[in-house]
């Protein structure tokens, strides 16, 4: 009997998962795997925790959303704590499996794990076969080689868009064989390390996690209130639900995939017409493609202090009171205190918010960008290792950006996106 250990990292869907769809047409029988890998609940190195406390808790609630969809189909997930290279051959020998499938990685840390677990599964005569299923636009399909991607957005844009097509999206399984799964017990945010935190009342979007939550926001976006058509001029906003689509953290943990996004763009479209802001969420997820894409063709790079740069940035990389006071949200610069603030309460904070502050960092307290990208990889709910760290390597001048130095002048920005102050007077009055 063939059996397939179908390990589930940032995938945790069953629609468009072109791994759970792979094991299931070469397998007698599929063994749903979630770790929860010890290194991710430690501290980085540069003092923050590596996940924080709201995006543990989405992702406890993405995981018990899984396993509910997968008893559906007739399986169920197994979890398991620890280190993946030693937790996932335990399971593959339990369970006499053949090969082990998962999510292809890019991103220096999570390859090293995926290497260690196939060093691992060799040993013990398993294949692992990866696939890559977080991008709009799979990397196999691009005019250019990986090691040839531009450095300027603008110029992969254009070639992608002129020459490469978007594949469709895999339909959602059926049916799953599996050997009888007992019935996961989800571990609780203090077993994980964690204190638990509640989300602000002020907060713009509660994020629940899991894949049923995913699409019920895609039919609330597109379908219920029309918003996508709109995106364009809305997506500078500040408060509320609306103003911006919010897949964010559900793309994060893969709860949806950019290509189902897509799909179900294309069908509004032709229900409701297209229009630019139809088009700006394409150019969105585009821009989530392309940090992905760079972040395999620069690897460890994009993690120093330089970036992919090779000129050194000077910074004041020793100034705590600085970050704490940024971290804090008492800079005395209200535009940069009021984000900071919904961020340290809500684990959320606007687009236009994450430029601003970022440049305030880099351009006004000449702090290590990292610091910056430390703290949002754990307080950020939307975590997403590319974006995140391609964003700030961006905003620092050290990424992917053309002009040299990219500097935001708050005031302005306050006065043209806050003109009534009614964004810093929430965050800023007490509750």
């Amino acid at each position: 009997m063939k059996t397939t250990v179908v390990w589930f990292k940032t995938d945790l869907r069953l629609n468009d998962n072109e791994t759970l769809i792979k094991a299931i047409e070469q397998s007698d029988q599929i063994i749903p795997v979630y770790c929860f890998d010890e290194s991710h609940f430690g501290t980085s190195e540069f003092g923050f925790e590596k996940i924080g406390s709201y995006r543990a808790t989405f992702l406890l609630e993405s995981i018990q959303d899984l396993d509910k969809n997968l008893r559906k189909l007739g399986s169920g997930l197994i979890i398991v704590k620890g280190k993946p290279e030693e937790e996932i051959p335990k399971i593959v020998k339990q369970y006499n499996a053949n090969k082990v499938v998962a999510k292809r990685e890019v991103a220096f840390e999570e390859k090293r794990t995926e290497a260690l677990v196939q060093e691992a599964l060799f040993k013990i005569k398993c294949e692992l076969e990866t696939f890559s299923t977080s991008t709009l636009y799979h990397a196999e399909d691009l005019p250019f080689s990986i090691k040839n991607i531009p450095d300027v957005f603008t110029n992969f844009r254009k070639q992608t868009e002129k020459e490469a097509q978007i594949r469709p999206a895999f339909e959602t399984p059926i049916k799953i064989n599996s050997p009888e799964i007992e019935t996961v017990v989800i571990p609780s945010i203090e077993e994980l390390g964690l204190s638990f935190q509640s989300i602000d009342s002020r907060a713009a979007i509660v994020f629940k996690g899991g894949e049923n939550e995913a699409l019920k926001r895609l039919n609330h976006y597109f379908e219920e209130t029309n918003s996508i058509s709109t995106y364009k001029e809305t997506r500078n906003g500040l408060i509320g639900a609306d103003y911006s689509s919010k897949f964010s953290a559900w793309l994060a943990l893969g709860c949806i995939s950019p290509r189902f996004i897509y799909q179900k763009l294309k069908k509004y479209e032709q229900k409701f017409g297209s229009n630019e802001s139809t088009y700006w969420l394409v150019f969105e997820l585009l821009w989530r493609d392309y940090f992905r894409f760079i972040m395999k063709k620069y690897n460890a790079k994009l993690f120093l202090q330089s970036g992919i740069k090779t000129n050194e940035v000077q910074i004041n990389d020793t100034n705590s009171i600085n970050l704490e006071a940024w971290i804090n949200g008492k800079t005395g610069v209200d535009f940069v205190d009021a984000n900071m603030i919904e961020l340290k309460l809500t684990g959320f904070m606007s687009n236009r918010g994450r430029q601003n502050v970022a440049s305030y960092l880099c351009n006004d307290l000449k702090l290590d960008w990292r610091l910056g990208a430390a703290y949002f990889e754990q307080q950020l709910i939307d975590y997403d290792v590319c974006s995140n760290w391609g964003n700030w390597a961006y905003l620092a001048g050290v990424g992917n950006d053309p002009r040299e130095k990219r500097y935001f002048n708050i005031e302005k920005q306050a006065a043209q996106y806050d003109k009534n102050k009614t964004y810093v007077n929430l965050w800023l009055n007490e509750k």
